[in-house]
């Protein structure tokens, strides 16, 4: 009773204070730098592969060392926010990405610029749960709750695309290297933001870290997510590969029978348990799993197929970001607040899904107006309504103590669903490919034909696989998502009261 007497003039305090929207900013800055890091350098990855010598099989390690570490360490890092106190955990996590994009940048050899994406890894594991638990700490009136989420899902969903552009433009008119360096100025900004804006209650310096559910946990998620990176050159019954998802899943079952006896648990199972939260983090990772794999074909479809440039590449995708923009704050954030997360979340899943099986229709000479843009803008729609309900739904009424890991379980199924999506959906695309070419090619002098048919092809099968999983997030969240619209439901800032053991 006192803990929600004294919680109160707190949270009343964060409402009144007029900068809280810039704190916002602040948030959205960080959160944006790291999203966007997971796609900005696919499109300078050729040029850093040839001026540091990687190999066709070693530079998938460039985007596989920062997946790796975000994914596998969100968890710990959400936990580390929680026992520290967020707003400390995120200015550290700023400081050390910016620190490790500057390494990257001035990477000299290709082992260095692997090491260095791997740290960014890690620090964004630090920053990316610390920032969603500022936001829900600092919003927590309904209605400034939905247009800050808004905001957040906003960028959460179209950080992927915004990288596509941003990393065209450094690209072709500057070098590979500004794809890292241009962290460094960002996070700079966002430091000197967050400690003159952000406010963040201490954390609980006596509390200990559970050791045992940090290497069950984290050693699991990082087996699985490496499994799935090592599934795309290697293939899916490769012993490596069938060995990495066992051990996963093994390390995984422990981590779970640990969490119901450790002291202080990594990952507080009723978390998990709640049928809402479940269906949100359910949802957003096959929702991902569609999306990311689909970013991968159409980069090389335009650039490849289409001859489409760095920079005209990174701009075929503007319309998608302003789709995802639209209908995460203009639609979903006003609708939030008067219908059920569901009755947002199902119906953009199938307006996404319609926009994917539209793209089953590419052919070699396929138009960008009447085939592709339609696609685009329909996909980012119905991804805007999935993704700010997402967020505002799981991590409404989470006690305090446990908001740090709760965003952190957010940010892993998304991280997880992209490595997924891109491996398992570009296996399906390359088997499909190699399959049609070699029941089509008979005569050698059409070899080029064929192989650009072959290739399309491959993405056309792949987009119809991404469509099926983005429908099965629309069910998931149909079933499973129970909660009601805000105004009809619990108050979305007050916590839920911890169970005791």
């Amino acid at each position: 009773m006192d803990a929600t007497r004294t919680g109160e003039p707190a949270r009343a305090a964060a409402d009144a204070d007029p900068r809280r929207w810039w704190g916002l900013v602040v948030i959205a800055l960080a959160q944006l730098m790291v999203v966007l890091d997971a796609t900005i350098v696919n499109i300078a990855l050729p040029s850093a592969q040839e001026d540091l010598g990687m190999t066709d099989g070693n530079r998938q390690w460039v985007i596989t060392a920062y997946t790796l570490a975000f994914g596998g360490l969100l968890l710990l890092g959400g936990r580390i926010a929680d026992l520290v106190g967020r707003k400390r955990t995120f200015v550290i996590g700023l400081v050390g990405f910016a620190a490790a994009s500057a390494l990257g940048g001035a990477a000299t050899t290709a082992g260095m610029l692997f090491a260095a994406r791997a740290l960014q890894g890690a620090f964004a594991a630090l920053l990316a749960p610390s920032a969603l638990s500022l936001l829900t700490t600092t919003f927590t009136d309904p209605k400034e709750r939905g247009k800050a989420f808004g905001i957040y899902g906003a960028l959460a969903g179209s950080g992927s695309a915004i990288g596509f552009i941003v990393g065209g433009l450094l690209t072709e008119y500057l070098n590979w290297r500004w794809c890292l360096y241009v962290n460094v100025p960002i996070a700079v900004i966002a430091v000197i933001g967050a400690l003159a804006l952000l406010h963040d209650s201490p954390g609980h310096p006596g509390a200990r870290l559970d050791v045992p559910g940090v290497l069950l946990g984290c050693g699991g998620l990082v087996a699985i997510v490496y499994g799935f990176a090592e599934a795309q050159p290697r293939g899916w019954t490769d012993p490596l590969v069938l060995a990495l998802f066992a051990v996963g899943v093994v390390l995984l079952a422990a981590f779970v029978w640990w969490q119901t006896r450790a002291p202080v648990p990594l990952l507080p199972l009723h978390i998990i348990k709640d049928r809402t939260r479940a269906g949100c983090f359910l949802t957003m990772a096959l929702a991902v799993i569609g999306m990311f794999g689909l970013f991968l074909f159409m980069t090389y479809y335009l650039q490849v197929i289409l001859d489409y440039s760095p920079v005209m590449t990174g701009l075929a995708f503007l319309p998608l970001t302003v789709a995802i923009i639209t209908g995460s704050t203009q639609i979903a954030a006003r609708l939030l607040d008067h219908v059920a997360p569901r009755l947002l979340m199902a119906p953009g899943a199938l307006l996404a899904a319609v926009g994917m099986m539209l793209l089953t229709g590419l052919t070699v000479h396929s138009s960008y107006a009447a085939d592709i843009l339609p696609a685009l803008i329909l996909m980012g729609l119905g991804m805007g309504l999935i993704f700010m309900p997402v967020f505002a739904t799981a991590t409404a009424g989470v006690a305090p103590q446990d908001s740090g890991v709760t965003s952190a379980t957010i940010n892993t199924s998304q991280q997880v669903g992209g490595s997924i999506g891109t491996a398992l959906l570009n296996t399906i695309a390359t088997t499909s490919s190699a399959a049609y070419i070699t029941a089509h090619l008979t005569d050698p002098a059409q070899r080029e034909s064929v192989t650009r048919e072959g290739i399309v092809h491959g993405y056309t099968v792949a987009i119809w696989w991404a469509a099926a999983i983005m429908l099965l997030a629309g069910l998931v969240a149909a079933l499973m998502v129970t909660a009601k619209p805000p105004k009809h439901g619990a108050a979305q800032g007050a916590p839920v009261p911890e169970k005791v053991a």
